[in-house]
């Protein structure tokens, strides 16, 4: 294995190392808090994948339950912690109805399963949080396993696209939704061992831009939630974990809100400002910033 490039980096290093606004936070603040009024989901159902665990059990659902959601649909593989989440979510926030749905989301007939419960339950759904990832095989490409290589791409890229397609085909083509891609600043950083990794969630990243072209009605947002302790953090990695996963969640409730429009399609880092981000609107739109680009100048 490679010499490992983060060994000696100050801890806050990857706070300041891609950041876009001179803001930064690595906690809820005013503007994100699920509780404001401004935020209120009340009415709407939301599909949060990986939902038992880390980010998921920690971050978005509790975000989105604080910010009144009628339902939230949680889904992982693993059926005894998705009970046991809804147990212990349902008695937290008794307003929300918490429906627990065992899903291997790089299987099609197991994806397709999950949104007829939903149809089933619901009719419809609002906002899907495409959560669920899984780490590389942290070896470097030359020695690594492809079987484990390909299945990250799977889950990371396949699982995301099977359940947006499911989601895009459940909202239909006129209902506004709002999608939240789960992406990561290593999507730009390629380190070595991450090929599977890196590789999967810079597709993830465009994958909203192409959301957004092909459905008007349709928000699409790729989040880097910052750098949070979870069992997914890899062990070069830990020592950079000082974010709230309340920082994330309460990010993507803002998300949906008509404040972040102008977000569609694009790519953004949790620890960013959301109120220098609106400050600065035209210059990201009419600049066309924080979208998958090349530095080449290659027209003339």
């Amino acid at each position: 294995m490679a010499e490992d490039p983060l060994a000696g980096l100050d801890e806050d290093f990857l706070l300041y190392a891609q950041a876009f606004t001179k803001e930064l936070h690595r906690d809820v603040y005013p503007s994100i808090d699920p509780t404001s009024p401004a935020l209120s989901q009340a009415g709407k159902v939301v599909i949060i994948t990986g939902a038992s665990k880390g980010l998921g059990r920690r971050g978005f659902v509790p975000s989105f339950a604080k910010a009144g959601a009628k339902a939230i649909v949680l889904v992982a593989r693993n059926s005894a912690q998705l009970q046991e989440s809804a147990e212990a979510l349902t008695k937290e926030y008794p307003n929300t109805k918490f429906l627990p749905l065992t899903c291997d989301i790089k299987d099609g007939v197991s994806v397709r399963a999950v949104f007829r419960q939903v149809k089933e339950a619901f009719g419809t759904a609002d906002v899907l949080v495409n959560n669920a990832g899984t780490p590389d095989d942290v070896k470097p490409l030359r020695h690594a396993n492809i079987d484990n290589l390909w299945h990250g791409i799977e889950v990371n890229i396949k699982g995301t696209i099977l359940m947006t397609q499911e989601f895009l085909n459940l909202v239909g083509t006129t209902k506004e939704a709002t999608i939240v891609n789960l992406s990561s600043a290593m999507a730009f950083v390629p380190l070595p061992g991450q090929a599977s990794y890196t590789l999967s969630k810079l597709a993830i990243a465009q994958l909203s831009a192409f959301i957004a072209l092909e459905n008007p009605n349709v928000r699409a947002v790729s989040v880097h939630p910052g750098t949070v302790m979870t069992d997914l953090l890899t062990p070069s990695l830990q020592k950079f974990a000082k974010d709230a996963p309340e920082l994330v969640g309460g990010l993507s409730v803002w998300l949906t809100t008509k404040d972040a429009a102008f977000l569609n399609g694009r790519y953004i880092t949790a620890n960013w400002s959301v109120d220098e981000l609106v400050r600065r609107q035209a210059e990201i739109v009419d600049g066309k910033k924080l979208v998958i680009n090349h530095t080449g100048e290659l027209a003339y």
